[in-house]
């Protein structure tokens, strides 16, 4: 995998663009009309549209004739998990379209979102387990370090929904937004069982789908294999047998997505042959700031 540090710095005029266009505003902006009130200072950092002018800092206007925006460690009541799939079946998929890319960028972007909300973040992969990646910092040098780790990732072995899901949630002690990216190939039973046993958290299922998976490019006597298992089928793939396929494609994402909504859970399929950046600006806008929003006002 070949994911760039560079990728940070697009993330952050993402990040920048989005809190425009949705009106949000970090949440030590949120908290209390006495803004500061019960926070540490930090740093500054320029003033940019969108920001909240009380925090504005005028005595180094004063001096500077520039504009300053004072940046405090804000309260972190939210934590924002991350769960990534790194099963074999994940490896598929061509260039930056490979569904254990796109899913670690997906990732990734959580995360540097919710350190830029003044949340905190926690990263792991599942499989048949879970295994936590960071090292319980929610700053740019824990994301820098999460690009390296995940760049030595390879996909490997099968998906446990359930025991991976269920493992983990053991480890959530506080109000929390679960963000699973995965391909969901397994049992549905499997995966709403796993969903239930994240409790009371916000879910959101990030469903990944490569073009390949979509519409094949072959035809005629093909030998399918299952990556997690290295079963394999033989098939006549053409006419009605590719027709049938993609209906069942279609009928599992559909499975998924009823499964989540019995438990108020989000779920959004992406495809992963879409640029990166407008797919994760939609997953954002339509699913997480609305939510993210709902859990603060609790």
């Amino acid at each position: 995998m070949s994911i760039e540090p560079e990728f940070l710095d697009r993330l952050a005029g993402l990040e920048r663009a989005l809190r425009h266009r949705t009106g949000s505003r970090r949440q030590g902006e949120q908290r209390s009309p006495n803004v500061g009130e019960g926070l540490t200072f930090s740093d500054y950092r320029r003033y940019t549209p969108g920001d909240d002018v009380r925090l504005i800092d005028w005595r180094v206007y004063a001096r500077t004739d520039e504009h300053f925006i004072k940046q405090y460690e804000a309260e972190r009541d939210l934590t924002v998990h991350v769960l990534l799939d790194t099963s074999a079946s994940m490896d598929f998929g061509t260039g930056e379209s490979n569904k254990f890319e796109f899913g670690a960028r997906v990732g990734l972007a959580f995360a540097y979102f919710a350190a830029a909300d003044h949340d905190s973040f926690r990263f792991a992969t599942i499989g048949t387990d879970s295994e936590r990646l960071d090292r319980g910092r929610s700053t740019r040098g824990e994301l820098l370090r999460l690009v390296d780790a995940l760049n030595g990732v390879d996909p490997d072995g099968r998906t446990d929904v359930f025991d991976a899901l269920a493992s983990y949630a053991r480890t959530i002690r506080s109000r929390s937004l679960v963000v699973v990216v995965s391909d969901f190939l397994d049992d549905p039973d499997a995966v709403e069982d796993g969903l239930a046993a994240l409790g009371d958290s916000s879910i959101l299922l990030v469903h990944l789908v490569a073009p390949e998976e979509r519409d094949p490019d072959v035809s005629g006597d093909t030998v399918f294999e299952d990556p997690e298992t290295d079963a394999t089928q033989r098939a006549y793939f053409a006419g009605s047998t590719a027709e049938g396929y993609r209906e069942r494609l279609d009928a599992h994402l559909d499975e998924i997505s009823d499964r989540a909504r019995r438990l108020r859970a989000e779920h959004v399929v992406v495809d992963t042959g879409a640029d990166f950046f407008e797919a994760f600006a939609d997953v954002w806008t339509a699913q997480v700031a609305g939510a993210a929003d709902d859990i603060r006002r609790v």
